[in-house]
């Protein structure tokens, strides 16, 4: 018998008299703790390495500025900022963004926070790591309608930038490039962590950090599968799984015209695939999943474990589950609103947002 099942076989025999409308209360936080560090990580309170692209302070303070650079975009108007609003949760709480044009995105824009720790970037992992994924953006006509041409003359028509660019990649002859700038982009957003959340400090050996209800939840989230695939230090970002894997959702929650990631590999069998969710600050970022059509936490965890995991959860156990989830909400970094460098006479002016 595995360890796993010797911890739900102990768990049980070990539960509290007292139930929670028939979710059994977890009595044990010690042995519950022994499970989960099975699956999960602490984020750390550091910022992580990036390899091949050094986070430096220069750097960094040039990508805080870029990340919030509003003319990157043809219009002047939206900045990454706009559709990853760190004010928000790292996103900015849509059912899908709206970007040049007035035109409305086809996906959720899944949060900035964290997403450092992704395997990949974006619903179907079509970006390696964050320099790939803040490229995408400023080109994609549904987006910030830009060119890496258009970007680079811009950030070359403002002195100030230009000298950012040279203290931040000292020694480089022509600093001010496009993919420098998502090198400084990546650089601040690797800064984006949110560690010391309750379920942190449980992990990190607080017994009391967590309710018995939230515990309830966590064990269920363990026992159910769910843990399988969203694990890991941001519970979940790795790994790409068929979104219904035992029944699908219905089209309002699962667009046929999105086919996920089969737009990546070409390959017949990712249709309706997706990277599966990071869910850290998960009670942050409604509305959820990659269509955004579903407002209301405890509708998402019920839609999953029916569609995912084939299980009928009872309403009381949605709601432990939904507890649990309600502890990942970390500590949010504190980032000030860098003051962007005055346009020259040779920026190139805004093009006009006409709605399609």
């Amino acid at each position: 018998m595995t360890s796993r099942r010797l911890f739900s076989k102990a768990l049980l025999s070990t539960v509290a008299a007292c139930t929670l409308g028939g979710a059994a209360i977890a009595a044990e936080p010690a042995e519950l703790r022994e499970s989960a560090l099975d699956y999960f990580e602490v984020i750390p309170l550091m910022v992580p390495a990036i390899e091949g692209n050094a986070v430096t302070r220069e750097k960094v303070e040039l990508g805080k500025m870029l990340f919030f650079e509003p003319r990157l975009s043809a219009s002047a108007i939206i900045s990454c900022n706009t559709c990853h609003n760190l004010g928000m949760g790292g996103d900015d709480n849509l059912e899908t963004s709206i970007g040049h044009g007035w035109q409305k995105g086809p996906r959720n824009a899944p949060t900035v926070l964290n997403a450092v720790f992704n395997e990949a970037q974006f619903w179907d992992g079509r970006a390696e790591d964050l320099k790939a994924q803040a490229k995408g953006p400023v080109q994609a006509g549904v987006e910030m309608a830009s060119t890496p041409e258009r970007v680079v003359t811009v950030l070359k028509s403002i002195p100030e930038y230009v000298d950012h660019f040279k203290t931040a990649f000292p020694g480089e002859d022509d600093p001010v490039t496009f993919d420098n700038m998502a090198k400084a982009i990546e650089a601040f957003e690797a800064t984006l962590i949110t560690p010391a959340s309750r379920f942190d400090q449980f992990l990190e050996g607080n017994d009391t950090i967590m309710t018995e209800t939230e515990m309830t939840g966590l064990e269920l989230f363990i026992d159910t599968g769910c843990a399988s695939c969203h694990n890991g230090v941001n519970v979940g970002g790795t790994g790409y799984y068929p979104f219904g894997v035992v029944e699908k959702p219905g089209s309002e929650v699962l667009p046929p015209d999105d086919k996920g990631r089969f737009a990546v590999t070409q390959t017949a069998s990712d249709d309706y695939v997706f990277r599966a969710g990071p869910l850290r600050n998960i009670a942050l970022t409604a509305p959820y999943f990659h269509s955004g059509k579903v407002w209301d936490l405890e509708q998402a965890v019920a839609i999953m474990s029916s569609s995912q995991l084939g299980t009928e959860l009872s309403e009381d156990e949605v709601k432990a589950i939904t507890a649990f989830l309600q502890t990942l909400t970390g500590q949010e970094p504190q980032v000030t609103y860098p003051i962007l460098p005055v346009s020259s006479t040779d920026t190139p002016k805004p093009a006009a947002m006409i709605a399609n």
